[in-house]
């Protein structure tokens, strides 16, 4: 198998790390891919992002208010 953050996973394709990767383990290396995106685009002021391990994604909130979620923009 491969570690990764000390952890033992093994030859072949893991869909899902606990630290929220996709990874291919062979017996030459191991590659992986994150499995979330870090947002840009959000009132920086206001807001946080914290990292939520159940969805493997970034929740973006209110600094004073964590339950209330802030808008989160892309540009092109």
């Amino acid at each position: 198998g491969c570690m990764l953050h000390g952890r033992l996973y093994p030859f072949g394709l893991t869909e899902r790390t606990e630290d929220c990767f996709s990874c291919r383990c062979n017996a030459v290396s191991m590659r992986c891919c994150s499995l979330f995106h870090t947002p840009v685009g959000y009132d920086r002021k206001n807001c946080k992002v914290v990292f939520n391990k159940e969805t493997c994604n970034y929740d973006v909130v209110r600094k004073n208010d964590p339950s209330k979620e802030c808008v989160v923009y892309s540009s092109i």
